[in-house]
C-alpha cells in the first residue's frame, strides 16, 4: 500500500505539465477547425457576402498562429515508473516456497465407505499416502443440487455419522487432511455421492412431559408432572442396525429411568423395565423383560452414547411360525458392553424404541 501511494503521488505531480500541454494543443486544433469552416463558407457563399466574409476570414487568419505548438517536455524529463526487488528477497521467497510448497499426484486421503443410517450416513475415509502424517481431517457435504459445500466435521477420527439427511436424496461428500505441524489443508479428495433409503428415527409427538425438536429426533424431559414412556413414532429399528442414544444434557437420575427397545407400545407404564422390552437405566443397570441383570454398565452422564445392536438367533425350524424367537443383544456405553440373548414368543422384524425419565432436564438424541 505504501509503494502504491508513492506511485500515485508521482503520477499526480508529473501529469500536470502534460495535461496543460494537451489543453493548449486541443484549443489550437479547435480554433483552426473553426477557421477552416469559416473559410469554406466564405468561398462557397453568395456573391454579395463574398467580399465581407473573405475580409473577416483574412483578419482572423492573420491573428492565429497556426504553426506554433507549446513546448512539450522531453522524454528524459517525464517520469518512467519502475519497481525493483533486491536479490536477497528473491532468495528468501524461494526458500519459503521450498519449505511450504508441495506437489502431489493425488490427495493424501480418499473417501472409503458410506453406510446407510436412519436419517443419516456413516462416512468413512482413509489415508492413501504412506508418507503423509495426518493431524486433522475435514469433511464437507452438500446436496447434489446445491452449489456450495459446508463443513460437517473437523477432527482426528476417520469416520463420522452425518445426520439430518433426507431419505432417497443424493449428497456429495469430500474430505481433506492437515499434515502434522502444518496449518494448510491438503487438496480435496475426489467427491463421491452417498444417500440413505432409511427414514429417520422420530419420537412420538404430543406426549405431555416431553418437548421435541423440529425434526423430532431430540426429546427433552420438561417440568410437567406427567410421567410415562415416550415411544418412537413407528417401529423403525430393524435387527442388524445400530440404534444410538446420545445424552445431550442430564437431570436428576432415578432408578426407574430407562432407554431401550420394545416389541410394542404399552401405555400405562412409567418405565421400559417391563415385559417384552430391554433397556438400560441412567444408573447403568440393564433390564431384560423387567428383570435386572447382574452385569451392569457405567452410569449415564452428559455426552454419553448408548448403543443397541441386535441380531437374530434362530431356535429350531419352527421359529418363524410362532415358536421361540431369540435375539442376540449387545448394549454398549462408555467403552463397556453387555451381551445377552433376548427370548421372545413371536417373530419381530422391527422394534419400537423408547425412553422414560422421572425428573426434568434430560435431553436425548436418537439416531
Amino acid at each position: 500500500m505504501s509503494l502504491l501511494q508513492e506511485v500515485d503521488a508521482i503520477e499526480q505531480e508529473s501529469i500536470k505539465p502534460l495535461d496543460e500541454c494537451q489543453k493548449l494543443i486541443e484549443h489550437g486544433v479547435s480554433t483552426a477547425d473553426d477557421l477552416l469552416r469559416e473559410g469554406e463558407s466564405a468561398v462557397h457563399g453568395d456573391v454579395g457576402q463574398h467580399n465581407e466574409k473573405l475580409c473577416s476570414f483574412t483578419k482572423k487568419a492573420l491573428h492565429i498562429q497556426l504553426d506554433s505548438l507549446p513546448e512539450i517536455p522531453s522524454l528524459v524529463d517525464v517520469p518512467c515508473l519502475s519497481a525493483q526487488l533486491d536479490d536477497c528477497l528473491l532468495t528468501i521467497l524461494k526458500n519459503q516456497i521450498f519449505r511450504h510448497g508441495t506437489v502431489a499426484s493425488r490427495p493424501p486421503v480418499q473417501l472409503e465407505e458410506f453406510v446407510e443410517k436412519p436419517g443419516g450416513i456413516l462416512v468413512r475415509w482413509c489415508k492413501v499416502d504412506d508418507d503423509f502424517i495426518p493431524q486433522d481431517y475435514r469433511l464437507q457435504y452438500r446436496k447434489s443440487t446445491a452449489s456450495h459445500f459446508e463443513d460437517v466435521y473437523v477432527g482426528s477420527e476417520t469416520e463420522f455419522i452425518v445426520l439430518h439427511i433426507d431419505p432417497n436424496v443424493d449428497y456429495q461428500f469430500r474430505v481433506c487432511a492437515r499434515g502434522d505441524g502444518r496449518q494448510e489443508w491438503s487438496p480435496w479428495s475426489v467427491p463421491q455421492i452417498g444417500h440413505t433409503t432409511l427414514v429417520p428415527h422420530e419420537w412420538t409427538a404430543g406426549l405431555e412431559g416431553y418437548s421435541l425438536s423440529s425434526r423430532r429426533n431430540i426429546a427433552l424431559r420438561n417440568d410437567s408432572q406427567s410421567c410415562g414412556v415416550l415411544y418412537s413414532k413407528a417401529p423403525t429399528y430393524f435387527c442388524g442396525q445400530t440404534l444410538t442414544f446420545r445424552i445431550e444434557t442430564v437431570g436428576q437420575p432415578d432408578r426407574r429411568d430407562s432407554l431401550g427397545v420394545c416389541v410394542e407400545q404399552q401405555n400405562g407404564y412409567d418405565s421400559l423395565q417391563r415385559d417384552k422390552a430391554v433397556c438400560i437405566s441412567t444408573n447403568g443397570a440393564v433390564f431384560v423383560n423387567g428383570k435386572e441383570m447382574t452385569n451392569q454398565l457405567p452410569a449415564v452422564t452428559s455426552g454419553s452414547t448408548v448403543t443397541f445392536d441386535m441380531e437374530v438367533v434362530q431356535l429350531g425350524p419352527s421359529s418363524n411360525e410362532g415358536g421361540n424367537f431369540k435375539l442376540r443383544v449387545t448394549i454398549s456405553s462408555n467403552n463397556r458392553e453387555v451381551v445377552f440373548d433376548w427370548v421372545l414368543d413371536q417373530c419381530c422384524v422391527s422394534l419400537y424404541f423408547g425412553c422414560s425419565f422421572s425428573y426434568p432436564g434430560w435431553k436425548v438424541l436418537v439416531f
